[in-house]
């Protein structure tokens, strides 16, 4: 597929899931990974489709994730459930999914095999040790480090904000540990195809609907089911 053979530039195949350190843990949000794609962009930057790869709503660790259609964004194709590295499907009705259910009788995918949506990876960024820091920059009233890696193919340049809080996903969770922060941009250039592609971690405070009503649902099943 040609939307996912441009996106693979950036990604290199590569995000972590957030291993444990001494920070602020979020325990509520969303995070939205979208990606504008640039054809011909060394002519101009008139040429561009966006991309919403991912919603990741979630709860402490536990993350619904709620895949978009890359060409219609408004329509949801798939929808999981992830925790310690495992996905469960969630099927066409999430918000009256039961988990304990769920992930008693479906068999999981390993995050780092699961095809769609947000990538996990344990991997390093390519080329990482010949990294050339930026001078700070501010983006959207956010003031962000910076770093660059030069191929022969490929020019990226990285964008991570200094914050103490974590997230229950994250992209190359070793340039965050590096840097004190969360990696949220990731610019890159393909000099073959002539191809610039960002890609944008957002987080936010509130869920999705349908992950409101699959976060509330459980919870009001967990608590039926203590009582008995």
């Amino acid at each position: 597929m040609k939307n996912t053979s441009i996106l693979a530039i950036l990604f290199f195949g590569s995000a972590t899931l957030v291993s444990c350190r001494k920070e602020i843990k979020s325990e509520k949000g969303a995070i939205d990974m979208i990606s504008n794609v640039y054809f011909n962009a060394s002519k101009n930057l008139n040429e561009v489709k966006t991309f919403h790869i991912s919603k990741l709503n979630y709860s402490n660790d536990s993350i619904m994730e709620i895949i978009p259609d890359l060409n219609f964004p408004e329509v949801s194709v798939e929808r999981n459930f992830i925790i310690d590295s495992m996905s469960y499907s969630l099927g066409g009705n999430p918000e009256s999914a039961i988990l304990s259910e769920i992930v008693a009788k479906q068999k999981p995918v390993l995050v780092y095999n699961k095809k769609g949506g947000a990538i996990f990876s344990k991997e390093e960024i390519p080329n990482y040790r010949n990294r050339r820091k930026l001078n700070d920059t501010i983006l959207f009233n956010k003031n962000y480090k910076r770093f660059e890696i030069n191929s022969p193919w490929v020019y990226t340049r990285f964008y991570i904000y200094p914050t103490d809080t974590i997230l229950p996903y994250s992209l190359y969770k070793h340039v965050e540990n590096d840097y004190g922060g969360r990696l949220e941009r990731i610019d890159s250039y393909n000099k073959k195809t002539d191809t610039f592609v960002t890609l944008q971690i957002i987080p936010r405070k509130d869920w999705d609907e349908e992950a409101k009503d699959f976060f509330s649902f459980n919870q009001y099943i967990n608590k039926i089911s203590a009582k008995n």
